[in-house]
């Protein structure tokens, strides 16, 4: 009879520590998921940074090529015109004298408008890398502050 008690108290005492064992495994599974939602938040608000930054540069890069190659277009648009306008004055000219000062006034021209060109050019290549070091430098450095801080801070919830 004893026996019979004392078996039926150790069953009682495994079935207890069972039931308590699957409440830990579910608070266990519970905190998981908490710890996986708030890493996978984490982790998305990095990758949204991360591609903002590149939305930038993408930006500023297109902008950069959009000027240069207006200018380019632009460019050969006014040395098509000019090449026909002085072209004709040259064809068509009977005075020598006039025929002289016209290629002088096309060298002079086409001298000016090349390094006007080559200036709008310039200008954009030091706008771009103004705009790139402050704009994305800041952005990147912030980026990157961020990492580092976040290392430190992981393990203060632990």
């Amino acid at each position: 009879m004893i026996t019979l008690f004392f078996v039926s108290g150790l069953l009682l005492l495994a079935f207890c520590t069972l039931g308590y064992s699957y409440w830990q495994l579910l608070l266990c599974r519970r905190e998981t998921r908490i710890l996986n939602s708030h890493r996978i938040v984490a982790s998305s608000a990095i990758q949204k940074s991360r591609m903002d930054l590149l939305e930038v540069r993408n930006r500023a890069r297109l902008l950069e090529d959009s000027v240069s190659n207006g200018a380019s277009a632009v460019e050969k648009l006014h040395k098509a015109i000019s090449n026909t306008t002085f072209g004709l004055i040259d064809l068509f000219s009977k005075d020598d004298e006039f025929r002289r000062s016209a290629r002088k006034a096309r060298e002079t021209h086409d001298e000016a408008s090349q390094q006007i060109y080559r200036t709008v050019r310039t200008t954009n290549k030091a706008l771009h890398i103004l705009a790139d070091t402050l704009i994305i430098g800041k952005a990147e450095k912030r980026l990157a502050s961020r990492k580092r801080g976040a290392r430190p801070g992981s393990n203060d919830r632990q």
